[in-house]
């Protein structure tokens, strides 16, 4: 009887700051318009309410000001670890999604150097000289991406057990003048990866990625503040919503069907699509044309939705999710004895990937 190598989530973790950030706390906030540098001649009510239209974010949690980003990701990181219960001094691997490093208040500069996943590493005081740390810098697709590479380091009979973190603080590299850092958010989320023999295919059962680095590369991009005046006047993250969203609803619905295809599966096999929550509405319009490819239809649960009380977190958003529903802490949904799940998300540079999870 063939055997099979399979990559295998066996704990998962995530951490969320206690800090929530409502709409109502932009009330008095000032945005200026990115053309002009001027303030925006519109009452703030009425910039939420057409935020909340488009995003449908009502809150976002931000980290406390004595924390950093590799605190986060050791929170969700030693959470996986005692979930998987397995020894972190076994760990093979630690790949950390992340994108501006360790921030610290009151300032947007990033410190990327030792990478942030040597820094998680010693702060879970893993001794271990044979547990490699790397950093997965992707944009939001990273923690995805990160798990395509733990799934071939596997497969390749490298490693058997993995940590796959995703932690950003969002909050700390955002133009305070810019209507987009209501967007925003910060989080952590992980999962420990294990290589499991078994008579039976499952677990990771296929994974793909694209990325277009033409034109689309600076859709999101940094720039200075649209307040000319504020000081200091650093590197903040900007996006280019309108291309970021019609390059999303074009390009991701085939992507993630490349993968459902690659799996041997079909819509109907499918339980779950977890997609990066980077606007409620936008995500809804893939969900739309993804479905339309199979002319098919799916249950109301498919696809949970947490933008709306998290924000976007950028690459811990999937990995979050994961965590609260692998636990059932997210309304009603649940993950079940041989459920295909649907992993997705698109981010800078560029980037879409998707990737198909069989529970057992």
């Amino acid at each position: 009887m063939k055997k099979y190598l399979n990559s295998v989530i066996t704990g998962s973790g995530h951490f969320l700051p206690k800090n929530v950030v409502k709409n109502s706390d932009f009330l008095n906030k000032v945005f200026y318009d990115g053309t002009t540098g001027k303030p925006l001649d519109r009452p703030m009510e009425d910039i939420i309410d057409k935020f909340v239209a488009i995003t449908e974010i009502e809150e976002r949690r931000w980290i406390d000001n004595d924390m950093v980003n590799s605190d986060m990701g050791k929170i969700a990181g030693e959470k996986a670890i005692e979930d998987a219960g397995i020894d972190k001094n076994d760990l093979d691997y630690i790949i950390v999604a992340q994108n501006f490093g360790d921030v610290a208040y009151g300032t947007n500069k990033t410190d990327i150097m030792p990478s942030i996943s040597s820094k998680i590493k010693h702060k879970m005081d893993i001794r271990n000289s044979s547990c490699i740390p790397y950093d997965m810098l992707y944009g939001c697709p990273g923690w995805i991406e990160g798990m395509r590479m733990a799934d071939q380091f596997i497969q390749a009979g490298l490693a058997k057990n993995i940590l796959v973190i995703a932690t950003e603080t969002l909050s700390r590299i955002i133009d305070p003048f810019d209507r987009d850092s209501m967007i925003f958010a910060d989080g952590a989320g992980a999962v420990v990866l294990s290589a499991k023999e078994s008579d039976e295919k499952y677990g990771i059962l296929a994974h793909n990625t694209i990325s277009d680095n033409n034109e689309e590369l600076n859709y999101l991009y940094n720039d200075k503040s649209f307040n000319p005046d504020y000081q200091p006047n650093n590197s903040f993250m900007r996006m280019i919503g309108r291309k970021i969203y019609e390059y999303a609803l074009t390009k991701v619905p085939a992507a993630i069907k490349l993968s459902i295809d690659d799996a041997g599966l079909h819509l109907d096999d499918t339980s779950k699509l977890l997609i990066h929550q980077a606007n409620g509405k936008m995500d809804e319009q893939i969900l739309k044309r993804f479905v339309r490819l199979y002319k098919g239809k799916v249950a109301d649960d498919y696809m949970p939705m947490t933008i709306a009380k998290f924000g976007n977190s950028s690459v811990a958003t999937v990995p979050t999710m994961f965590d609260l529903i692998n636990k059932k802490q997210l309304d009603n949904h649940e993950f079940n004895s041989g459920d295909n799940i649907v992993f997705a998300s698109v981010g800078a540079g560029m980037t879409i990937n998707s990737m198909v999870y069989k529970f057992k």
